[in-house]
């Protein structure tokens, strides 16, 4: 049995003078997410003339011979609307990503569309809960960290997605910065269905060490506006770059980091908006301890050093600060983030334990 799903490609006039047309898609890449091995899956791109001339289709080119296609032969007129159908038929397990090219007298080069997804025997729904709602949406998680990240990794997190409205969307993440890239799975979500949000970080555009934060949008359609309650913070912590094999000499040289606590235990506010609590951290070595950088993960804390450079033997006091009508709003759990020059402590959280 064959199952068919519809996607619309916007073919808009280009800008070249020497063509009369300009085959233009605002989606070059479909993903089907999970299709079921040996069930071909059929997809209508529903395409327009949007030039002032007969548009010709010379020839449509698939990547491999297990994708067959559809298309007019004859002269498609202005403003005219056109079908190019394209079947693909699983008969290889895992992913995959096929392209079809589509040649015209519109350019020299072709108009390349993408479909994507996994193959696989049975069809696996996420088993997990949907705490969270963002429009017609709801996610397994609205903060995702990228933890211990060293230079030149490209860890990958996912968001698990359901539609709870009544029809299809096209999930959208908005706003995503340089280092991070967004690939949804389907493309397209029909209701009461479920889909996954994959992030990939690369860690080589992260400029600054310790903690980067952003936040991007979940919209439901392509332009979909931008509001706080469709906001997802993305967090990630770079570490420094170290030699792992230090001589015992240079290990023995080494400034060495030693806390009074890693927990901060402030106790319940009660009746009071704020609490106040202090960390005492000393250098047990032999080199100069410095504090490169301290952050925190959360709104509605406040930190200061009183010193961010020790010499051996030296001390300095972190103070913290958390505010209640603030704190309870974090989505993650209030931390500071602390890097330092130290080979066996590059960086170190401090937990802060608050009853909210």
């Amino acid at each position: 049995m064959k199952k068919y799903i519809i996607f619309t490609f916007m073919l808009v006039l280009g800008s070249a003078a020497i063509y009369a047309q300009n085959i233009a898609t605002n989606e070059e890449s479909i993903d089907l997410g999970q299709i079921l091995f040996r069930n071909p899956v059929t997809v209508v791109y529903n395409l327009k003339n949007s030039g002032k001339k007969l548009l010709l289709l010379s020839d449509v080119r698939m990547s491999c011979g297990c994708t067959s296609v559809q298309y007019p032969h004859e002269e498609i007129s202005p403003d005219k609307d056109f079908k190019v159908i394209v079947t693909y038929d699983a008969k290889q397990m895992g992913h995959f990503e096929k392209l079809i090219a589509l040649y015209s007298n519109a350019k020299e080069s072709p108009v390349i569309l993408r479909l994507k997804g996994i193959v696989v025997g049975s069809q696996i729904d996420f088993t997990g809960s949907y705490p969270f709602k963002i429009g017609d949406l709801k996610v397994d998680k609205n903060n995702v960290e990228f933890d211990d990240v060293n230079r030149g990794d490209r860890p990958i997190a996912q968001i698990h997605i359901f539609n709870i409205g009544t029809t299809t969307v096209q999930p959208q993440v908005m706003h995503v910065p340089p280092y991070l890239t967004a690939q949804i799975s389907p493309s397209n979500l029909a209701a009461g269905h479920g889909g996954v949000i994959t992030f990939i970080l690369d860690s080589k555009q992260l400029h600054d060490l310790g903690l980067t934060q952003t936040a991007i949008y979940l919209g439901m359609y392509p332009g979909d506006n931008v509001s706080q309650d469709k906001e997802i913070t993305i967090s990630s912590v770079l570490l420094p770059a170290f030699d792992e094999r230090l001589s015992a000499a240079e290990d023995a040289r080494a400034p060495k980091l030693q806390m009074s606590n890693s927990t901060l235990a402030l106790g319940s506010f009660g009746r009071k908006n704020k609490l106040k609590g202090t960390v005492t951290i000393a250098n047990n070595g032999k080199e100069q301890l410095d504090i490169r950088s301290l952050q925190m993960f959360t709104d509605g804390m406040e930190v200061a050093l009183n010193k961010s450079k020790l010499e051996p033997g030296e001390t300095a006091h972190i103070k913290v600060t958390v505010f209640k009508s603030i704190l309870r709003k974090a989505r993650s759990k209030p931390r500071v983030l602390m890097i330092t020059n130290d080979p066996a402590h590059p960086k170190v959280v401090i937990n802060i334990d608050v009853a909210k």
